[in-house]
């Protein structure tokens, strides 16, 4: 097992990283804030009480990571990879993330109000439990996803695969699909669609 190194107390708000790999590293009570990474790689990582707030992020990775009681108020992430992550007593209001490849992250019980997720694989993600209302998650490969006891109420599904879902076990009131995923709700309730009759 690689031993472990860790970062306490520090604090990065504003800085600007490029290129750098960091694996097997313990964040604890870090300042995050503002900071811009770019190519930037955490590998095994755990942040725990670290602020990632107004930070942007862009194709870096996060895989394998564990995020316990962070905040990313206002924070980016474009074409990141956070493949394997977990997600734990932590805060979103106003993330956006765009793109990237968020597959396998447990998500489960997060409130994700206020927050945008477009064009990004989250396959098999785990979204038990959460808090989507009023969300934008639209253009997401959910295929195999957990969204079991999930909240959606007013979500923006726009474009995203739906054929994981079981509408018996989410709360969909007033959220917005296209026809072809009206379609796929309909039929996993198991109604027999067909064209109009004459």
């Amino acid at each position: 097992m690689a031993e472990r190194e860790a970062v306490e107390h520090d604090d990065w708000g504003g800085d600007a990283i490029t290129g750098r790999t960091w694996e097997h590293v313990d964040f604890l009570a870090v300042d995050m804030s503002e900071i811009a990474s770019d190519g930037v790689v955490f590998d095994d990582c755990t942040f725990r009480d670290v602020r990632f707030n107004a930070s942007t992020h862009r194709d870096s990775a996060f895989v394998n990571c564990r995020f316990s009681s962070c905040s990313f108020f206002d924070a980016a992430f474009t074409g990141c990879k956070l493949v394997g992550s977990t997600f734990v007593r932590c805060t979103f209001d106003l993330l956006r993330v765009e793109g990237g490849d968020w597959s396998f992250v447990g998500l489960a019980g997060a409130d994700l109000r206020r927050t945008s997720f477009t064009d990004a694989r989250m396959r098999e993600a785990d979204l038990s439990s959460t808090r989507c209302d009023g969300a934008a998650l639209t253009g997401l490969d959910l295929g195999g996803a957990v969204l079991t006891k999930a909240s959606l109420v007013g979500a923006d599904l726009r474009g995203s695969d739906l054929s994981s879902l079981d509408p018996g076990a989410v709360q969909l009131r007033d959220a917005v699909v296209t026809w072809e995923q009206a379609v796929t709700v309909a039929t996993a309730l198991g109604l027999d669609v067909r064209g109009r009759y004459i």
